[in-house]
């Protein structure tokens, strides 16, 4: 009942959807800034494609191999970059990302420069939205528990949550690590969606783009990732009757945007009282004065 053009666009943004979502859980939520988000939608999406064209692994299987690899790197990327901050890790999350998309620009497996191609179209607008529904729920599920306000209480001050007792380097790790795996998942929709990937689609610009999802929705709200994410999803094709001025009315929106709400369209979550990041740092400060 869907014609194929406008399905396509569903699917790419419930991709999106996903990738913007897990990338808030990261940059949002833990307040970790990173600019190397499309490196694990990469990974992902070759773990993925190679798993059903090289092992045959079903559909199902692909997809979890594809964020678990990508999950694995979300930690091992986690662990060198602990104690940097702000830009600091910003230039190491571009750093992996070139690094990344560098090594499948020179493996064989990956098909090099020329890309990987035959993946089969297993991706349907089925899977997407079971998809995008059990990543929405997962992530909610962490946000609204003890670890979730332990990532919010790591970015409002890590170090006085540091002191209350919050074991930082776990949090950090465990939210690279969930983020990773997500894209990871979006990654493995997209290559057997397409059905052809290649290194320079998750380039730097793509990083960027699933950033300005997040801002654009609003940092730390994971609705406000949905909404961005379908905006500058969306907003491209709307605009491509006017090809020759797309990209300036594109950047022109954002920056309008930015001037008139600049904490995003949905703002920060607005959390239930008592179950703030505030409320969780002063539970663990009563906590010691008792003891």
């Amino acid at each position: 009942m869907i014609s194929a053009y406008y399905l396509q666009i569903i699917i790419l943004v419930g991709i999106n959807i996903i990738m913007a979502s897990s990338l808030n859980l990261i940059t949002g939520f833990t307040g970790q800034l990173s600019i190397g988000h499309a490196a694990f939608v990469s990974v992902g999406a070759y773990a993925s494609a190679l798993a059903t064209l090289k092992l045959g692994f079903p559909f199902f299987a692909s997809l979890l191999c594809g964020g678990l690899v990508a999950a694995f790197f979300g930690i091992l990327i986690g662990i060198p970059t602990l104690k940097l901050k702000g830009d600091y890790l910003a230039i190491a999350t571009l750093g992996f990302g070139e690094i990344v998309r560098i090594v499948f620009l020179n493996l064989e497996i990956t098909g090099g420069a020329v890309g990987l191609r035959g993946i089969p179209k297993d991706t349907t607008l089925t899977w997407v939205i079971i998809s995008v529904i059990v990543t929405l729920f997962v992530l909610y599920r962490i946000i609204r528990s003890r670890v979730g306000r332990a990532l919010i209480a790591i970015r409002e001050d890590e170090t006085a949550a540091e002191s209350m007792g919050i074991n930082t380097t776990y949090y950090k790790i465990l939210a690279f690590g969930v983020g990773a795996f997500f894209a990871g998942l979006g990654g493995g929709l997209f290559s057997h969606y397409f059905r052809y990937i290649q290194p320079n689609s998750f380039g730097f610009l793509k990083s960027i783009e699933y950033l300005c999802m997040v801002v654009l929705g609003g940092l730390g709200n994971i609705w406000g990732s949905v909404i961005g994410a379908a905006a500058l999803t969306a907003i491209p094709e709307l605009l491509r009757a006017s090809a020759d001025y797309r990209q300036l009315f594109y950047g022109a929106i954002l920056v309008i945007m930015m001037r008139i709400r600049p904490e995003g369209i949905m703002g920060e979550g607005i959390f239930r009282k008592g179950n703030s990041a505030g409320d969780y740092l002063l539970s663990k400060i009563k906590i010691k004065f008792n003891k």
